[in-house]
């Protein structure tokens, strides 16, 4: 595969990440209007699942009532939606120089590595139900598989790159064919 085809799948796998990351963003500002709309859209669904339901119903209480007595508190999912696009224009490096700024990528994977104990760990200490603590593993399941694809792509860029000019690859023994005269 050549070095253009290899960009061109880098920047695809690349802009899950990034749109990912914006659409993250963009719907943590407004998080008690989603929730209502939310709560709406499952309130049918109350007798199926009726955790799920009141799970919600909660949140969005505790979104009204925080919010109505401690509207500084929300400036903390402002912060995390800001953060998402941060992360978002952060990946504009390896769009345009992936090799250069595989960092980026690495920095990615690690990040939703750390969900993972993050998740697990604080989830049941914040009383947050199992079923939706998936949910935030998601986020990892999500993202991780393509950034490691981009992230094979970039490696495979450099190896290409580390050989001479006009230089073949060597083959070993092992898979050569049979010696000519």
């Amino acid at each position: 595969m050549g070095v253009d085809e290899r960009l061109r799948r880098i920047r695809g796998w690349l802009w899950i990440v990034v749109v990912g990351l914006f659409l993250s963003g963009v719907t943590a500002f407004p998080l008690e209007i989603e929730v209502r709309w939310l709560l709406r859209a499952a309130d049918p669904l109350a007798e199926q699942f009726p955790a799920l339901v009141g799970w919600i119903e909660r949140v969005h209480v505790g979104l009204v009532e925080t919010g109505d007595r401690y509207p500084f508190m929300r400036y903390g999912t402002d912060w995390l939606a800001y953060a998402h696009l941060v992360l978002a224009v952060a990946f504009w490096g390896p769009l345009r120089d992936p090799v250069r700024n595989v960092w980026v990528v690495q920095l990615g994977m690690i990040a939703c590595v750390g969900i993972v104990p993050l998740a697990l760990i604080c989830g049941p200490l914040r009383e947050i139900p199992w079923f939706w603590t998936v949910v935030d593993l998601s986020f990892a399941v999500g993202a991780f598989p393509p950034l490691w694809f981009a992230y094979r792509h970039i490696r495979a860029i450099e190896l290409q790159q580390a050989e001479p000019a006009g230089s073949t690859r060597s083959s070993t023994p092992e898979t050569a064919g049979p010696a000519r005269p």
